[in-house]
């Protein structure tokens, strides 16, 4: 570990907080906590426990159990998120939750059947988009900037706009878009605005209400630590609620849902994008690692973020450029998430495997070139931004993965 690196770490407010994860004993380097984060020691505790109260209790559980998805959503919401209180709900998974409030946003502007999404998009929000019925409207962004107002604003021209969806930092590229500009660009041409905060929540600030930002969703395995399957989250701007009517009718979003045996009406507020029962487990693991980043504090996690992807930046241009590879990740450190993208043409691909089978360290591939590492804050230290970087380098000029099958594996 350079000097540099080792000044950065001592000097690292949040640095006490990785003594909060389980790490394998001689295990790899990870950098890919942008696709599933570290497990947090408190949520094995806290999932321990709940499996033990649920031997003990049984049903009689659910007195306690029952409002989770609401209390989890009031802890990620005001905290992580910039929301206000009954305004977030933790339940199922981004694509039913991105279904639930496209389709009641397109069912509440009648009339204005095109939604606005860009080319880059992850795939999931494109399909249940495409799957809507509505015309879907594609724009293609800045690849390495992301979308712009100006793109939403040239989409949305013709009047015709009901729902603009994006996402605030992209999948591939970790581009952070401008959420202000962008929400204030849709709703001057009439349409309402769905973010997607997979790859913000838990590493950047988001603002929600400071933005009026009308539907988010987002999910919680990756910068809120609460492990594969885990159920997501959605946001509905309160002034919003009564007016939209989720297309999936559940008796968990029914009032008075024990009344049984009567027509469908929908609870008041949040809780009516409520469907069916609530995985207790997940939100137990959901609530776990929320603590974790709102006892540090979202401004402490982003500010670290972009530390860390700063470092990052400075071993790319010293170790990385020079033997070719490009960075596909915005430069400045305010237009970023928590991961950096690494582009390497056709060797890409094999490039990761061979950072994962020969050097010991995890990242992930999106093809058709790209190599990404994630760092989340506060599991990610300097040394490990360093020697990810320095190790793929050596990867590259030894040319470790020149053998390897250039065909990729079913998870990248």
């Amino acid at each position: 570990m350079s000097g540099r690196a080792a000044e950065l770490d001592r000097d690292d407010p949040l640095a006490r907080f990785r003594a909060e994860f389980v790490f394998e004993e001689g295990g790899p380097l990870y950098v890919d906590g942008n696709s599933l984060g570290r497990l947090p020691v408190r949520a094995r505790e806290r999932i321990g426990a709940l499996v033990d109260e649920w031997g003990v209790e049984l049903v009689r559980g659910w007195n306690r159990w029952i409002d989770l998805p609401t209390a989890v959503g009031d802890l990620i919401g005001p905290e992580l998120l910039g929301a206000r209180p009954g305004e977030t709900l933790v339940c199922d998974s981004v694509t039913v939750n991105l279904y639930k409030l496209a389709g009641a946003a397109l069912a509440a502007r009648r009339g204005r059947r095109v939604v606005v999404t860009d080319r880059t998009n992850f795939p999931t929000d494109r399909y249940v988009l495409e799957g809507l019925g509505a015309e879907l409207r594609l724009f293609d962004p800045d690849p390495v900037a992301g979308p712009s107002a100006e793109d939403v604003a040239a989409a949305c021209a013709p009047g015709d706009v009901g729902l603009v969806a994006l996402s605030h930092v992209a999948y591939r590229s970790g581009a952070l878009a401008d959420p202000a500009a962008i929400t204030t660009a849709a709703h001057d041409a009439g349409s309402l605005v769905l973010w997607d905060l997979s790859h913000s929540a838990g590493a950047v600030e988001v603002r929600l209400a400071e933005h009026d930002v009308d539907l988010a969703v987002g999910c919680t395995y990756k910068y809120l630590f609460a492990g594969p399957g885990a159920p997501a989250f959605l946001y509905v701007r309160r002034d919003l609620q009564e007016e939209l009517r989720s297309p999936i009718q559940g008796w968990f979003g029914q009032h008075e849902q024990f009344a049984m045996e009567r027509d469908y009406e929908p609870t008041a507020g949040i809780g009516r994008f409520l469907a069916g029962t609530p995985p207790i487990l997940g939100l137990a693991a959901v609530e776990a690692g929320a603590e974790l980043v709102a006892e540090a504090g979202i401004s402490a996690v982003a500010a670290k973020a972009r530390a860390l992807t700063s470092f990052g930046v400075e071993r790319f241009d010293a170790r990385l450029a020079p033997l070719g590879l490009q960075l596909g990740t915005p430069r400045d450190p305010g237009r970023r998430g928590a991961h950096l993208a690494f582009r390497h043409g056709e060797d890409a691909w094999r490039i990761c495997r061979a950072l994962i089978e020969r050097a010991g360290v995890v990242p992930d591939f999106r093809a058709p070139d790209t190599i990404r590492f994630g760092f989340p804050p506060l599991a990610t230290s300097f040394a490990d931004v360093e020697e990810s970087v320095e190790r793929l380098a050596d990867v590259v000029e030894r040319g470790l993965h020149l053998d390897l099958d250039p065909r990729p594996a079913r998870v990248t």
